[in-house]
């Protein structure tokens, strides 16, 4: 009986992943076969075939960490920490990293590339996740408890900063604060760690020409409506063209060259253009779905590091998508966050793809798994 127990499944989390992955496969074809054949000359099914091929990959990466037990990914720790850091540090050798539009965040394999700061993303996760149930006793003691993580947190933001890639330096910092959080960190320690990060941010915009401008287009788009401003003012176009049902799929003008980026970092504009506001709420309402079930398996997780890597794991999905969709409709600054399960990019399909996996890990040993969607 207690086998049998650990094997069943979570249907309903695994019927959201095929949904997920299902639309944006669609959507992604949609908003690149004409990037990929006119621009390009590869063909319609390029970027199709590519990220077909990273979801296959993404799938064995999530068989894997759901039948892996989770509790020896803590004593990978310094393995993977130290790997992290050594790939992210590749970045800024000249032949092995590769940059593209001012950031230097790839290394580059044959004919692909690989995004380390995504690798880091689970990673932090499942470090702090590691460190929070190591010391939940002496939480309290900031320089025994909290410093040592949050220098390695400041170590893994700091070098994607200097990859020239701000706001996932910011994701990274946000995410792990979120899991201090929960963990009932002293509110004190979050005021202090504010009125550090705060002023440095604000200085770290005013004094790069770049950013600053960046912000102050997301103001006013207008003030540079050929270089800041093309991608608000297009994303925006989008959304009122597609208007309450859609123009059709397969029938978005902005990605015919208009919209930058429309199978990446816009691709939820040519999504809603082609299947409207209803469709658009479709795809947000799974991702709120998604956010509800990942936080119950991690409340209902049997231990506090499967809660807190659990949580973890599901806010950065969650928020991550919730970033992209927020740049879209301009509510904020263009940052190149992707939209998970959509964007085109091998890394983050892969990682999300494994960190799903381990919240079905999570799920499988779960001490109420709640409902009828299991097996």
């Amino acid at each position: 009986m207690e086998r049998v127990e650990k094997e069943r499944i979570d249907y309903l989390f695994i019927i959201l992943i095929i949904l997920l992955l299902g639309i944006g496969l669609s959507m992604l074809f949609s908003a690149s076969h004409y990037h990929s054949e006119v621009k390009l000359g590869k063909g319609p099914l390029h970027f199709f075939n590519k990220q077909l091929l990273f979801i296959v990959i993404g799938t064995v990466a999530l068989v894997f960490a759901a039948r892996f037990p989770v509790e020896k990914f803590q004593k990978l720790i310094p393995v993977l920490v130290i790997a992290s850091i050594f790939l992210s540090l590749l970045t800024f050798l000249p032949g092995i990293g590769r940059e593209f539009n001012g950031g230097r965040r790839w290394i580059a394999i044959l004919d692909y590339t690989f995004q380390p700061s995504e690798l880091m993303k689970v990673v932090l996760v499942l470090y702090i996740a590691t460190i929070l149930k190591k010391k939940e006793s002496r939480l309290d003691d900031p320089f025994n408890a909290l410093l040592p993580p949050f220098i390695v947190i400041l170590i893994f933001s700091g070098i994607v900063f200097f990859q020239n890639d701000l706001s996932t330096a910011v994701f990274l910092l946000f995410m792990a604060l979120s899991m201090f959080f929960i963990a009932k960190i002293k509110l004190i320690y979050f005021a202090f760690i504010g009125l550090l990060m705060v002023p440095l941010s604000l200085l770290l915009i005013i004094t790069d020409t770049y950013r600053l401008e960046k912000i102050l287009t997301f103001f006013d788009p207008l003030r540079d409506p050929y270089r800041f401003g093309f991608q608000i003012r297009h994303a925006k176009y989008a959304f009122e063209q597609g208007g309450f049902f859609g123009k059709g799929i397969g029938m978005s003008t902005q990605k015919l060259g208009y919209l930058p980026e429309p199978d990446s970092d816009f691709i939820f504009a040519i999504t809603a253009e082609e299947i409207g506001f209803i469709g658009t709420l479709f795809i947000i309402a799974l991702f709120v779905v998604f956010a509800v079930r990942g936080y119950s398996i991690a409340l209902n997780s049997k231990d506090k590091y499967t809660y807190y890597l659990g949580f973890g794991i599901t806010t950065t999905i969650f928020v991550q998508a919730l970033i992209n969709m927020f740049v879209t409709v301009g509510l904020l600054p263009t940052t190149g966050m992707v939209l998970p399960f959509f964007s085109i990019g091998g890394s983050a399909m892969i990682i999300n793809l494994f960190m799903c996996g381990l919240l079905i890990n999570i799920s499988r040993k779960s001490d109420n798994r709640g409902g009828y969607f299991y097996g």
